[in-house]
């Protein structure tokens, strides 16, 4: 059949319902980078690699995919998939097979010609021993095989059908690498994008600047892009009001009215698929009593969390699935807002209160105001928690690594609950039933049956408590008032710098 996405995937088309805020009219003051023909983009948070298939931050995505690396497909702003280093596919009927045809004429930044050998590489690096592959299990483990009959032609057989193989493709995680430099990829990446890095000084930007010998490169317009890491809302503040910045993304949402009124910056509120949650980890007792899990959720007043926290830019969450996700089953009333239970709980479960637990935030604004939040509400029902500030490089390197008691943390990734089919993920949940349901799941080729299934996924996590959701979050966006081409919606993290110019 034509490369275009099947009907499971462009019913992602429901974020483009997301609204506009933008500033007052007024005459905007472009850009002097504008000349330059150049954007400088804030994110939050400074990512720990530059290798979108192996590193856990999404800000490694948000820099480097369709930028410098680019995959078979892309996913476009409203969710819909399109071709990119593929020109086309066919699907077997079945659903267990698909051919792609690679776009001829691509060419990685030293040069060499991308093929189908390059593919099948970056695809069983991905299930090689060893792999952290972001995308293992949801995608690669469940290729059986990857065929390249001639050097353009690449087709993957699989062990079940997956309505969602050409969205997740178009995921970080899936990009090709160069097999003969994809060990550097962390931090000097070799790829077939529109920009290659110029420059990474840790702890300030990295640089990145148009590939001349890009296919397309008469046609992207955007020469370069610098990428600022500022996390502090005194800093980013500073910056945007000195004229340093002209994308400010995932805004801290409490603060952006401040910007709604400014001449010289719109503000732009999209929707997306992530899940923010207080993580548990289930290796630390006593979380590993349900009773204190379901406490734990029946203690936090997500709707005040939601509210301060996020200037009410926000949903309520009970599982953890997003309402952009089709068969998404509104859980938040499993577990209520309820104290007066979540006392009675405690004590069901033996808890001597005050029970002291750790809670660990990562430099992300919507953590570090809604982390004494959340504190407050557990201090409401017995449950003291000791409140520790970290770096991106101490949150990955502790509680991602399962160091930790509570963590609150903004889970990015669409489609990611086959993270709770690992009991060695950093929340250590291990449901044998649970795997069963997504085994099923994954070989279902009745829509119906797939559909059952995926609502009791989402019930058998929301019953377990395995995390306490809290929110699907909107995004803010600052834009400087004269580019064009950045994205208000973000059914993945990434920012199409080719696609950016200044009017």
């Amino acid at each position: 059949m034509p490369a275009q996405p099947p009907a499971s995937l462009t019913r992602r088309a429901c974020l483009a319902q997301a609204l506009a805020l933008c500033a007052a009219p007024a005459a905007a003051q472009v850009s002097p980078r504008a000349a330059e023909r150049s954007v400088v983009i804030n994110l939050s948070l400074e990512p720990d690699s530059l290798d979108p298939t192996m590193a856990a931050a999404a800000a490694v995505g948000e820099v480097t995919h369709y930028n410098v690396l680019e995959g078979l497909t892309q996913i476009t702003e409203n969710g819909a998939v399109q071709p990119l280093l593929a020109e086309s596919w066919n699907a077997d009927p079945n659903g267990l097979a698909c051919t792609f045809r690679l776009r001829q004429g691509v060419r990685f930044h030293d040069g060499s010609a991308l093929n189908a050998a390059a593919v099948r590489f970056s695809f069983e690096r991905a299930v090689a021993p060893g792999s952290t592959n972001k995308s293992r299990k949801a995608l690669f483990d469940n290729i059986a095989t990857v065929v390249t009959p001639d050097a353009h032609t690449v087709t993957l057989t699989l062990h079940h059908p997956d309505p969602h193989l050409l969205f997740r493709l178009g995921e970080g995680p899936a990009v090709i690498l160069h097999p003969d430099t994809a060990a550097q990829a962390a931090s000097a990446p070799v790829g077939t994008g529109p920009y290659r890095v110029q420059r990474w000084e840790r702890g300030q930007h990295i640089t990145l600047v148009k590939a001349e010998s890009h296919r397309h490169a008469a046609q992207v317009r955007m020469e370069r892009a610098v990428y600022r890491f500022l996390h502090d809302l005194e800093a980013q503040d500073n910056a945007l009001r000195a004229g340093e910045i002209d994308v400010l993304f995932n805004f801290a949402t409490q603060t952006v009215r401040r910007f709604q009124d400014n001449s010289h910056y719109q503000v732009l509120i999209g929707a997306s698929g992530g899940k923010g949650m207080l993580a548990l980890n289930h290796r630390s007792k006593p979380l590993d009593d349900v009773r204190v899990r379901r406490a734990i959720t029946h203690a936090i007043d997500r709707e005040g969390f939601i509210r301060t926290a996020l200037d009410g830019r926000g949903v309520v969450i009970g599982s953890h699935f997003s309402p952009t996700d089709a068969g998404y089953v509104h859980l938040a009333s499993l577990h209520p807002y309820d104290p007066a239970r979540a006392r009675a709980l405690l004590k069901q479960a033996g808890v001597q209160t005050p029970l002291r637990l750790e809670l660990a935030l990562p430099p992300a604004p919507y953590a570090h105001v809604g982390g004494p939040l959340i504190a407050r509400d557990l201090a409401q029902v017995g449950i003291e928690a000791n409140i520790q500030q970290l770096s991106w490089q101490q949150w990955l390197q502790g509680p991602f690594k399962g160091q930790f008691d509570m963590t609150l943390i903004n889970h990015v990734e669409p489609l990611d609950y086959r993270i709770y089919t690992d009991p060695g993920y950093y929340f250590g949940y291990d449901s044998p039933a649970f795997r069963a349901l997504v085994e099923r799941h994954a070989s279902a080729t009745n829509a119906r049956e797939r559909q059952m299934l995926f609502s009791q996924m989402q019930r058998h996590l929301a019953q377990d408590a395995v995390n306490a959701w809290i929110f699907a979050p909107q995004i803010g966006t600052v834009v400087r008032k004269g580019l064009r081409g950045t994205w208000m919606n973000y059914p993945i993290f990434a920012h199409n710098v080719a696609g950016m110019w200044w009017e």
